[in-house]
């Protein structure tokens, strides 16, 4: 064993507190009784006026258009956005590595270049923009929050961040992550824990729960996370952010730490790289700007198509057809949503069909899926036995963090034989499920069912990211709910809808049985928790489509969040969402 755990955290802490100007630090940190802290920037006294109207009162896609135009500067906006960030991590402990100086040094670059020539360098010019620490940087870390790779600088930059680079982007800052990135909650023996700001006695989520946390803070309106389980999702949800997971394939993923031997993902779930944002527009503002650029230069696994080259679901409007037509799962019959989760599905399907935006609403019985996804997912997962994991964590002495130490077990690795009869169960699912998007495939109830030989199909699925609120910390319960659509490699996106509030504190689970432990569990964050504690959290759908169709998705999403609109300002102006 080389060196112990402990003083390599004491001194990669140390390092990265460091990269804090003094100017930026706080005068006195927030009370711990302080719950919320979503104001701490704008009572620091440390961003100007101006600053904050730049990290404030922009998203992603408008910083972009006055960058291309020269009416903003890329310095003034990036400097904003490193304050901003610093800020946050000094209440939410969101960041890993600090690259402020390169980034202004970047920005200045950049400035220069459009005051000399008048033309941006790409569509993404001048934009700050945060990534997840498993993203390696040339001369950062990708620490992953273990020890053992700590003060191991990346050699070579990840794919994606040599295309973001190529497309006039700033990246400013890495973000937490749990240890392993096999939680739902950011906590690591390096970096500590990532805190919610809306609620600190709540998740931040995991894996990317580092980006969720400094988007709500807003020390950045547009990040980078990447997702195997939930890992972008969940912290979409408990933040209250738009979040993407696309498909395997549409947006580069390679060059990435993730503490698995090479290979490994060819046998297991493929994780994808995706936006968290403040915005829906900027998701697809984003995953656009990546498919143009052409990226099978830089990552052999993605598909060679432009943005405009896939299927469009505002282009494919037929006439006579409604312009969406969407289907409510209510349930993954494995864990049965609490009741507030059920009342948002409710109003979310009432408000959808009883627009006028021409949308057609059926119910979609998914249940049989779910046990399955489940058994399925967790044989996958276990190929390796977590024995690399454990290999990684012994160099240094290191342990496993307090959650995952009753959980994450050493166990043999799977035959050969084992991992095949795994896939082939994977690949019957992935078969099986697509006849829930045909009517023909008996997964519907419609009240208005095809009279003709047609066979329709839906365009989308809603369902809740989670069968729970925002939980308290380390008290996430089932995955399957995020984790079915990894292992059917589906794109799928979380979007708000609104905020908890008192109507949502009614309501009492059934007293028949529960379906299963998770189940038993799940009950228990509603009959044993003081519900109060979920007041003002975030209140999210999660959209889904087909295979490779994230055109389709964000089109969707961004018709959705439309017409949803009226229920985030029907809670009486309470959300901030």
């Amino acid at each position: 064993m080389t060196e112990s755990w402990q003083p390599i955290a004491q001194r990669k802490r140390e390092e990265r507190d460091s990269r804090i100007p003094k100017e930026w630090l706080l005068k006195t940190l927030p009370d711990d009784q302080r719950l919320n802290v979503l104001d701490v920037p704008r009572e620091s006294g440390i961003l100007t006026l101006e600053e904050l109207r730049l990290t404030e009162q922009f998203d992603a896609t408008a910083l972009v258009a006055g960058l291309s135009n020269g009416l903003l500067k890329s310095v003034d906006v990036v400097t904003a956005f490193c304050k901003r960030a610093a800020i946050a991590q000094q209440v939410t402990n969101c960041l890993t590595e600090i690259i402020f100086d390169d980034a202004i040094a970047r920005a200045k670059v950049l400035d220069d270049h459009f005051a000399r020539t008048g033309e941006p360098v790409g569509p993404l010019h001048g934009l700050p923009i945060s990534l997840k620490d498993t993203f390696k940087l040339k001369g950062y870390d990708a620490s992953v929050g273990v020890t053992p790779f700590c003060f191991k600088p990346a050699t070579i930059n990840s794919a994606l961040v040599d295309l973001l680079l190529s497309l006039g982007a700033v990246l400013y800052c890495k973000t937490n992550v749990p240890q392993t990135m096999a939680a739902l909650d950011s906590h690591n023996n390096v970096f500590g824990r990532t805190f919610n700001p809306a609620n600190r006695l709540l998740t931040a989520g995991g894996s990317s729960g580092g980006e969720g946390a400094l988007i709500a803070m807003r020390g950045s309106v547009l990040g980078i996370g990447t997702d195997i389980g939930g890992s972008i999702r969940v912290p979409a949800l408990a933040n209250g952010l738009y979040g993407v997971k696309p498909s395997h394939g549409r947006v580069p993923y390679a060059g990435q730490e993730g503490g698995a031997l090479p290979g490994t993902d060819k046998i297991m779930i493929e994780a994808t790289a995706g936006p968290i944002a403040t915005s829906q527009r900027d998701c697809e503002m984003l995953l656009r700007a990546i498919c143009d650029a052409k990226p099978t230069a830089l990552d052999p696994e993605v598909l060679s198509q432009t943005w405009v080259q896939q299927s469009s679901l505002r282009d494919g409007l037929v006439s006579g057809e409604p312009k969406l037509r969407v289907g409510i799962m209510r349930t993954d019959g494995h864990v049965t949503p609490l009741p507030p989760i059920q009342r948002l599905m409710d109003d979310v399907a009432k408000t959808l069909s009883t627009s006028s935006a021409g949308i057609e609403v059926v119910d979609v019985d998914v249940s049989t899926f779910g046990p399955a996804c489940v058994k399925n997912f967790n044989g996958v997962m276990s190929i390796d036995g977590a024995n690399t994991w454990f290999d990684i964590l012994a160099k240094t002495g290191e342990p496993l963090s307090p959650w995952l130490s009753t959980r994450l077990k050493r166990r043999s690795q799977k035959s050969l034989n084992d991992v095949r009869e795994i896939q082939a169960q994977r690949t019957e699912l992935h078969t099986r499920f697509l006849d829930v998007w045909k009517e023909s495939g008996g997964y519907w109830r419609s009240s208005t069912p095809s009279k003709g030989k047609s066979d329709r199909n839906l365009d989308l699925i809603i369902c809740a990211g989670a069968p729970h609120p925002v939980a308290a910390i380390d008290r996430w319960n089932s995955t399957n709910y995020t984790s079915m659509f990894n292992l059917l490699d589906l794109p799928a996106g979380i979007m708000p809808v609104r905020t908890f509030s008192e109507r949502d504190m009614q309501g009492e689970v059934t007293s028949t049985k529960p379906l299963n432990g998770w189940d038993k569990i799940n009950r228990e964050m509603w009959t044993d928790f003081d519900r109060k504690v979920y007041l003002g959290s975030a209140l999210t759908i999660q959209v889904v489509a087909p295979r490779l169709e994230e055109r389709r998705l964000v089109e969707g999403m961004t018709i959705l969040d439309e017409v949803l609109k009226w229920l985030r300002e029907g809670d009486g102006g309470k959300s901030k969402l």
